[in-house]
């Protein structure tokens, strides 16, 4: 827990050679409540949408076992297979795969899938990657509908899905309940938004807060949105905590992470969720001066 909100940890902090119940029983050894899982571009993780009956049974029984659940899914397998590419093969595969997606969830109770904000990623982006992609989420947020399960934008490291700002005129052509927003905090200080303004602008949309450090986007640095230490980037996590206490803001925090080769990763883990529990202490302590002086 992270004072009273639930305290995620991204799968793909772990070593990827982990069984899941090897996996969640670690996140909960740790301290946490909770794993988000990957679908993301490589074979065997897309794979996971087309398990047998068999696969399907061990992770239940994994979730059974050790009481974690898997309350959300980062699906960014959209980067390899984009709703905008300009190959009609590969914009049915995106739909393909969200689908699979939107049942995978039924199936685990996973109730939030978080979106990547991308048109294309290794193509050129243009005019008609843009209307393909914005039909792509049209289509996905009925699927959606239909099986109950939430779909959240995730703030992104490239200018497409830049600020919630941005976000909000997606939400504007779908006007769907089920079409949320997700926002990543590391990459929403990068950009140089004005991360109050933004978080009160989404705050009744938010379904779940991305926990990362990132170095800021300059004119002449394109920015470092991944791998970056908690403490080493330029996200105020005290401010913004402080920021989300006093929007009122109740749901969970994920921790986003990257295991690499060799890494003491459960020495980097438990040094990152510490960091994280200070800033959080240090916001609310912010947020209760601040409220004291209004009473």
């Amino acid at each position: 827990m992270l004072g009273k909100h639930l305290l995620g940890l991204y799968e793909k902090a772990l070593p990827p050679d982990m069984s899941w119940e090897r996996r969640l029983q670690t996140a909960k050894d740790l301290g946490y409540d909770y794993v988000e899982i990957s679908i993301d571009e490589k074979d065997e993780r897309m794979a996971r949408l087309y398990w047998d009956e068999k696969r399907k049974e061990e992770l239940h029984r994994a979730i059974q076992k050790t009481g974690v659940s898997i309350p959300s899914m980062c699906l960014s397998c959209h980067r390899r297979f984009p709703y905008g590419s300009s190959d009609p093969v590969i914009r049915e595969k995106a739909h393909i795969l969200m689908e699979k997606a939107i049942l995978f969830c039924r199936e685990f109770g996973i109730r939030v899938i978080q979106l990547a904000g991308y048109d294309v990623y290794y193509e050129e982006s243009t005019p008609e990657s843009l209307n393909y992609f914005l039909e792509g989420l049209k289509s996905a947020a009925r699927l959606a509908e239909k099986y109950q399960v939430m779909l959240a934008m995730e703030i992104m490291d490239t200018p497409l899905m830049s600020s919630i700002t941005r976000y909000k005129k997606y939400k504007d052509e779908i006007p769907s309940p089920w079409f949320t927003v997700y926002p990543d905090l590391g990459n929403l200080t990068a950009w140089g938004n004005d991360v109050k303004s933004e978080l009160t602008l989404g705050i009744h949309e938010i379904v779940g807060v991305h926990l990362k450090d990132t170095l800021a986007v300059t004119p002449t640095f394109e920015g470092k949105f991944k791998c970056v230490t908690f403490g080493d980037g330029c996200v105020d996590f005290a401010e913004e905590f402080k920021i989300l206490e006093e929007l009122g803001y109740a749901g969970p925090y994920m921790m986003e992470m990257w295991y690499t080769e060799g890494m003491d990763w459960k020495d980097y883990i438990g040094k990152a969720k510490q960091y994280i529990e200070e800033e959080f202490s240090k916001g609310v302590a912010k947020s209760d001066e601040i409220l004291s002086w209004t009473r």
